[in-house]
Order: structure tokens, then C-alpha cells, then sequence
């Protein structure tokens, strides 16, 4: 063979070798993750955290501040390391990887964009900065920089520069850039925070969109239960640097495990009540709903403002004084004083429904939950 077709062979098997490195590293990922324990000095911020994510999945961590779920998004981003446990890329140790050899996409709440630079030089940035065995063209990053700007709905704005943008314009940039290197994982940090409502749930459907058509492993992070709700295909709730539940937005909203995550999944009120003879009692009477397989003893009532019914019979129901009532959306919401111990429940009504102040009515929840005092991990 001479100098001419070795040269020739060994320039198509570096080539070979190049695609083959891209595309492995535009493939989108599972995720799992192995009782990740992260302590800050003497302080916890994760538990002994165990999570599997299925390649493509949308996955919402949901939680109160302090909850660990950015400690958790900042360990799968390869911006911190967990004191103990594993992170595991399609079954490679994801902890001996960089950032950049992780080919993580990073949104954050604030943007994070470079303000000397142009919206087109933003959202190639990460393509030139790779290594130069990986780096596109300067005619290749502008090409896929101008694709992307339409694909986010931003045509025409590519010599603006960040100053010159909305909030709203400027976190869809803030995708593009995230997107143009072609992430195998894709991870947000509270990306609607800094939005008013209204453009938030504009940027949520479009998230959705987003996601449909390029099927990324996307975790993001948010303590907006709503948003959680609407976008992820399953949702982990956590509290204290632990998992509270992991499962579909229908799981965790309509079968919480505890009364946490009843009370920080939508709205809710709760009641003292006695479990007894197979019977819920409040006070010294039943009200009408069953006991089930929960022990005797004290235990918490948890149900929802739509989740009730004016009932006629009031021997078997709930009673409740009215204290105010208001108009919300298409209802009305009415707070109660519920027992002896005056306890503060709120129902919601038909909007035409004459209620007085004072009045006394009897109410069924159709769907509610049962915790014992002394087991929250146990429900009806």
C-alpha cells in the first residue's frame, strides 16, 4: 500500500472515529442515581438520595427551599460532588467525568447570559469552546446558531444583545444556547423564576413543545407545584434532603403518601379526627366516612376545596360555620369553622349559591385522605 492510500485509509478512520465520538455524545441518556449523600461541613443537604431517570424523561424535582433538589440538579451537572453514593450516565460513572465531557445543557433562573455578547455569539458560545478535535466550523456554529434562534421562535434577533431583550425572549435564548451543543442531558434550574405569571405559563407550553420535538432527558427544578404538575412526566418531591415520593403528576395529586405532600400538592385543609369502630369521628359523632384498614387511634383528615358536596342529611356529615366567603374563577370559596376546635377549613361552592355569614352547613368530602397521628407514611 502506498504513502498516498495509507494517508487516505488513516484520514477515513479518523473520521470514523470522530463520528463515532459525536455520536455518542449527542445520545441522550439514563440517569440513575445511588444514595447520594451530600453533607456541607456538618450539615445535610442530601440523605442517602436514590433516583432513576428513563432516557428522555421530563422529570420535575419539587420541594420548599432547602429541600437539596438544586444540590441534586448541581451533582448531575458536575458542578458539585456528593460526599457518598453514585451518578451513573447509561451505566458510566458520571462523577470521573468533567462538565464539559458530561455534555450536560444547563438553564438557570437568571439566564446566565453574556451581556458583551450578541444574542447569535451567545448561543454558539459552548460550540466554541470545545476542544478543537470537537469544535463545528465558525460557518457551521452560525449556521446551527441561526437554526436554533427560529427553532425557539426568535428569527431576526440574532444581532441584539441581552440588554435589548424581555425576560421572556431572553430565557429562550437561554434554551438555544443550552440546546446548540447538543446535550445528552439537559438540566434546569427554576428557568420561570424570574418571570411574571402570564409569560411563565406562555414559556411552560412552549418548554412542552420543546421537549416533544427533541425528546432530551430533561430534570428541571421548581418549588411551583403547578408547574411541576403541567410539565413533568413524573414528579420527585422532596423535603429536607430527602425523597418524600417519586411518580406521575395523577400519582403524587391524587395518592400523596403523607401529609406533606398533600398539604405542598395543591390546595388543602386538614382536621383532627378519631379513628374508631370503623368509623371517622370528629368529636363525639361519625361523619359518615368509613375507617378502612387504618388502626384505632388519632389521625388526620386531608381533603380539597373541589373535592366536596353540600349534602342534605346532615346526620352523617361534616358541619361547618361560615366566616367569609369569596369569588374565585368560575366558584366561590368558602372558609369554615369546622368543630370544637374551630378548626379552618376551605370548600369551594357554585358561584350562584346564596351563602350568609354565620350560616351552618353540612358537607361530604367524595375524596379525601386519612393519616394516623402517629403514622404518616399510612393512608386510606
Amino acid at each position: 500500500m502506498d504513502a498516498r492510500v495509507t494517508n487516505e485509509v488513516n484520514y477515513l478512520a479518523a473520521a470514523l472515529d470522530r463520528a463515532q465520538a459525536a455520536a455518542s455524545w449527542d445520545k441522550i441518556v439514563d440517569v440513575s442515581v445511588e444514595n447520594v449523600v451530600r453533607l456541607f461541613g456538618m450539615t445535610p443537604a442530601l440523605h442517602g438520595v436514590s433516583l432513576d431517570i428513563a432516557a428522555g424523561e421530563l422529570v420535575a424535582l419539587l420541594g420548599p427551599s432547602g429541600s437539596g433538589k438544586t444540590t441534586l440538579l448541581r451533582i448531575l451537572a458536575g458542578l458539585d460532588l456528593p460526599t457518598s453514593g453514585r451518578v451513573l450516565f447509561d451505566g458510566e460513572d458520571a462523577l470521573q467525568l468533567t462538565v464539559q465531557e458530561r455534555n450536560v445543557g444547563l438553564v438557570f433562573q437568571n439566564y446566565a447570559l453574556f451581556r458583551h455578547m450578541t444574542v447569535l455569539e451567545n448561543i454558539g458560545f459552548g460550540l466554541r469552546v470545545r476542544p478543537h478535535d470537537r469544535r463545528p466550523s465558525r460557518k457551521e456554529i452560525k449556521r446551527r446558531a441561526l437554526e436554533l434562534l427560529d427553532f425557539v421562535q426568535l428569527s431576526g434577533l440574532e444581532k441584539r444583545f441581552p440588554s435589548q431583550l424581555s425576560g421572556g425572549q431572553r430565557q429562550r435564548v437561554a434554551f438555544a444556547r443550552a440546546l446548540a451543543i447538543e446535550p445528552r442531558l439537559l438540566l434546569l434550574d427554576e428557568p420561570f423564576g424570574a418571570l411574571d405569571a402570564k409569560v411563565r405559563r406562555e414559556l411552560r407550553r412552549w418548554l412542552l413543545e420543546i421537549h416533544n420535538k427533541t425528546g432530551h432527558t430533561t430534570v428541571f427544578v421548581t418549588h411551583d407545584q403547578e408547574e411541576a404538575l403541567e410539565l413533568a412526566d413524573r414528579i420527585v418531591v422532596m423535603r429536607d434532603g430527602k425523597i418524600e415520593q417519586i411518580g406521575t403528576p395523577d400519582e403524587i395529586y391524587d395518592q400523596p403518601n403523607s401529609p406533606f405532600v398533600f398539604s405542598f400538592i395543591g390546595e388543602s385543609s386538614s382536621l383532627p379526627v378519631r379513628l374508631e369502630k370503623g368509623k371517622v369521628w370528629l368529636d363525639s359523632r361519625p361523619i359518615g366516612l368509613p375507617q378502612g384498614n387504618l388502626p384505632n387511634g388519632p389521625a388526620q383528615l386531608f381533603l380539597r376545596p373541589h373535592d366536596v358536596e353540600i349534602v342534605a342529611d346532615p346526620a352523617r356529615a361534616l358541619w361547618g360555620t361560615i366566616l367569609t366567603h369569596r369569588r374565585h374563577a368560575g366558584a366561590r370559596r368558602v372558609e369554615l369553622s369546622v368543630g370544637q376546635n374551630c378548626s379552618r377549613v376551605e370548600i369551594e361552592l357554585p358561584a350562584d349559591l346564596r351563602l350568609e355569614l354565620a350560616r351552618e352547613i353540612a358537607f361530604r368530602p367524595r375524596r379525601y385522605r386519612l393519616f394516623p397521628m402517629a403514622n404518616e407514611s399510612s393512608a386510606s
